[in-house]
């Protein structure tokens, strides 16, 4: 009996001491659960990184907006000091105000970002306002470029560490989980605060800011099992009223009523409750975030004790940081379009530039989605890249929301030396025959009164079909020697200068396709009818004295690339712009015409010196060749200006049509200094030789015979740059000065 007895004693002590053994053994889970809060939740990085410092593992990441962001990239495996440094780097003005590139945009997109002040859409006879100000494009590509290494992810569960987010259905007001998917969209989802960033559609629900609803989902973390819960609360309390003196902080307020009452209930269920002293930031104070980090850290040392006895990292208690190479380039194996219904796959592809099995830059794919978001036929485009599973490389997979709207009413307003005052009336239709076309009408009222109709329908990669007409005149003085040809009429005038008034009506039909991705090449027919005349003189019965009165017919190429980062203040890039036009036909000489040809070409190359300072080089020449007896398209320089038709060039230092000739060289230079934010300082030099046939005499090579140079000022506002440029010539002895607003048309 007493062995019996030793031995369930015995016994008792093993199963006793196995029991402590696996209690040991069994460690709680860490819930994170990290709150809405804009610009504010940059303070999660902070606590994120005392949290890695001490070595702590977490086991699962709840989030709603700002929180959902940075605790989505940090289930993805970014350290808290990985978060920090992209942080720094983030320009989060180009994300809220999701700003494409230029060079990303395509010729036509861009003279549309160049010439209109203001794009309103407009549907079924009425005006209709986005949705919000941001689409969050560049936000999505960020987010899609940094969490490309778990791309493969559809189940939140299944990340580094485990996650979910929170998002509000607008329609009917209730709260939504995001545990699966596509990780970008969701966090976008979670973060689309109403009104600055459009709502996300997922699984057909309309989503919006998860803070609508659940600004701290720490039930839904202690569902999922969690024993100990660090939160972390970047809300804004109740203001006072000396606080409350504008309407968006009155709304906030309220806003801010539901969240302020559920919170009382919900830090009972933390156990390591984090409150950073951030009141005096804004939620869109991304321009103090590294004072907001700081915050944060500062608030998550006053919690090192109880944070230190959790449980660590294996095996030596430290957070392995993420390991990510650089991607140069991808390979596209096979390329997958969901939503498309009114634009063909050729016009998607051709406008993304991508083929199926084709190697490119990873800047080069970035480019092209950049390109396809800017044709604003699509409210959104979403994206995942998923690695092939048969062969090395991604397959892309895409989704298109097409925009129901596509017709367009835009405006702009100008002034310049040549064309005076102008008020730009445009419409803009598309899809108006055919699922890829765009018509484009631009009225311009004012003291010169043009128009510019534009018909194209984008096929892409491949050839395009387009028409194009258009209307520009303008009077100005000009020396009489450059009109008159003979002594004996510029003796009998007896005047120095003439009023001459251009009007210019060009047609051209063609077809264009990209060529070596960046560059758009272009042929078709051309009719010009030209009219020069003057009120100085008198022509056959009393009439004004006419000059040119003349249509030609004949055919057309242009081959272009323009990299340029700016178009009125370029900084960065390389532009080429070259033209051949063959004249076939000339109703002033009829059957006596014969046929010549016009080439010219212009190249610029513009580059930063440092961060406030920049250079921009350009070269440009043209000459013409066949019979040369008809002087109209003659090459004319001077003045200053953008849009400049025919084979008109701008020269500083000279007046307009100042100096002419079929042949031309020409050099300048432009020294920009932003001095404020958009605000320029401009010295340009500029210098040319220009004569008949100087390409043939050896004249192009020699010293230039004209110069002129500018000091001028720039400034960038909404409805286009005002500059104003005090130029001069040395070999004239005199100073002019040219001034413009506006856009130009």
């Amino acid at each position: 009996m007493q062995k019996l007895l030793i031995a369930l004693v015995f016994v008792s002590a093993l199963f006793s001491a196995e029991a402590q053994t696996n209690a040991q053994d069994v460690k709680p889970k860490v819930g994170l659960v990290l709150s809405g809060g804009g610009a504010k939740g940059l303070a999660h990085i902070g606590v994120l990184k005392v949290i890695d410092s001490l070595g702590v593992e977490v086991d699962y990441v709840a989030g709603t907006s700002m929180g959902a962001i940075v605790g989505g990239l940090y289930a993805s495996g970014y350290s808290g000091k990985q978060l920090d440094s992209l942080f720094k780097i983030i320009n989060f003005d180009d994300l809220l105000s999701d700003e494409l590139p230029r060079t990303s945009k395509t010729f036509t997109e861009r003279d549309n970002a160049e010439k209109y002040a203001v794009k309103l859409p407009f549907n079924k006879f009425s005006v209709k306002l986005p949705s919000a100000l941001s689409k969050g494009h560049n936000t999505y590509n960020l987010f899609s470029d940094l969490l490309l290494h778990v791309g493969d992810v559809d189940d939140f569960s299944k990340l580094p560490v485990p996650f979910f987010c929170m998002a509000t259905n607008i329609e009917n007001g209730r709260q939504v989980i995001l545990d699966k998917g596509n990780l970008v969209q969701s966090i976008m989802a979670s973060g689309a605060l109403p009104s600055l960033y459009q709502p996300v559609i997922i699984n057909e629900a309309v989503l919006v800011d998860g803070g609508v609803v659940n600004n701290y989902p720490v039930d839904e973390l202690r569902d999922l099992g969690v024993d100990v819960v660090i939160g972390v609360d970047v809300q804004d309390g109740l203001a006072n009223r000396e606080q409350l003196t504008s309407a968006p902080d009155v709304l906030f307020q309220i806003n801010n009523f539901r969240t302020i009452e559920d919170m009382r209930l919900k830090v009972r269920k933390t156990d390591i409750y984090i409150k950073p002293d951030i009141m005096e930031f804004s939620v869109i104070s991304f321009d103090e975030g590294q004072q907001i980090i700081d915050a944060g850290y500062e608030s998550a040392l006053t919690k090192v004790k109880v944070l230190k006895k959790l449980p660590k990292h294996e095996p030596d208690g430290v957070k392995k940081p993420l390991k990510l190479e650089p991607m140069d380039s991808v390979t596209i194996n096979k390329i997958r379009i969901i939503g498309s219904e009114n634009y063909t796959r050729a016009y998607i592809l051709g406008k993304l530039k991508l083929k199926e099995k084709e190697k490119i830059s990873y800047k080069d794919f970035n480019d092209g989605v950049n390109n396809l978001v800017a044709t604003d036929n699509f409210d959104a485009f979403e994206y995942q890249l998923k690695k092939s599973k048969d062969t090395l490389g991604y397959d892309l997979i895409t989704r298109v929301n097409e925009s129901p709207v596509n017709t367009y009413l835009k405006f702009g307003v100008h002034y310049d030396d040549l064309y005076k005052t102008g008020v730009l009336l445009n419409l803009t239709k598309k899809r108006m025959l055919f699922k890829n076309d765009e018509m484009s009408f631009d009225l311009i009222l004012g003291d010169n009164v043009r128009y510019d109709f534009e018909y194209l329908i984008d096929k892409g990669f491949y050839w395009s079909i387009g028409l194009r007409s258009r209307y520009d005149q303008f009077e100005q003085k000009v020396g009489a020697g450059i009109v008159l040809e003979e002594e004996s009429l510029r003796s009998s005038s007896g005047l120095n200068k003439i009023d001459v008034k251009l009007r210019d009506l060009t047609n051209q039909f063609y077809v264009q396709t990209l060529f070596k991705r960046d560059f758009a090449f272009s042929m078709g027919v051309e009719h010009k009818h030209l009219e020069i005349d003057t009120e100085n003189l008198t022509g056959i019965d009393n009439d004004v004295y006419s000059f040119e009165s003349t249509n030609y017919l004949g055919l057309v190429g242009g081959l272009k690339m323009d990299k340029y980062d700016d178009f009125y203040f370029p900084s960065k890039g390389v532009y080429f712009d070259g033209q051949l036009n063959i004249y076939l036909y000339s109703s002033s000489q009829g059957s006596d015409f014969e046929n010549y040809s016009i080439a010219k070409a212009n190249m610029g190359y513009a580059s930063k010196i440092t961060d406030k300072l920049a250079f921009n080089f350009q070269t440009s020449g043209g000459f013409k060749f066949g019979d040369k007896s008809d002087p109209a398209l003659d090459f004319a320089l001077g003045g200053f200006g953008n849009h400049f038709i025919n084979n008109f060039v701008p020269f500083l230092g000279y007046d307009f049509v100042s100096l002419t000739g079929n042949s031309y060289v020409k050099s300048f230079l432009s020294l920009d200094y932003e001095i404020f934010k958009k605000q320029h300082i401009l010295v340009e030099g500029n210098w040319a030789n220009i004569e008949d046939d100087i390409f043939d005499s050896g004249e192009w090579f020699t010293l230039p015979s004209y110069t002129g140079y500018s000091l001028g000022y720039g400034m960038e506002t909404f409805v286009g740059p005002i500059q104003l440029k005090y130029t001069y010539s040395p070999e004239l002895g005199e100073s002019i000065w040219f001034f413009n607003v506006g856009f130009w048309f």
